[in-house]
């Protein structure tokens, strides 16, 4: 029988749920039909994911950001800001290294 593609992100909920229930993890793999490693990795994304939003992180898509994504106002300050810095720093670094 062939199964229908349904992205894990979409279990999460679900799984949670189960995990609220106090179902097993062998309950739920068996449920979804997933490997041991499979759901530990699932839940280990899932706490990742939510650490970083507890720490203020912004979530950011994976890959390579598409040629139409805009940068905002803030994101181009802080890339000046930093790239103000390096410089100095090099700039500095050279002045000690006594190439100057």
């Amino acid at each position: 029988m062939k199964r229908r593609y349904v992205k894990v992100k979409e279990y999460e909920e679900m799984i949670f749920d189960m995990k609220v229930a106090d179902k097993s993890n062998r309950e739920i793999r068996e449920y979804f039909g997933l490997s041991e490693k499979q759901l530990e990795n699932l839940i280990n994304r899932y706490n990742r994911r939510k650490d970083k939003i507890e720490a203020g992180i912004e979530l950011r898509e994976k890959g390579r950001p598409r040629k139409d994504n805009l940068i905002t106002d803030n994101e181009k300050d802080y890339i000046i800001k930093r790239l103000k810095m390096e410089n100095e720093l090099l700039r500095d670094f050279i002045r000690l290294a006594g190439r100057r």
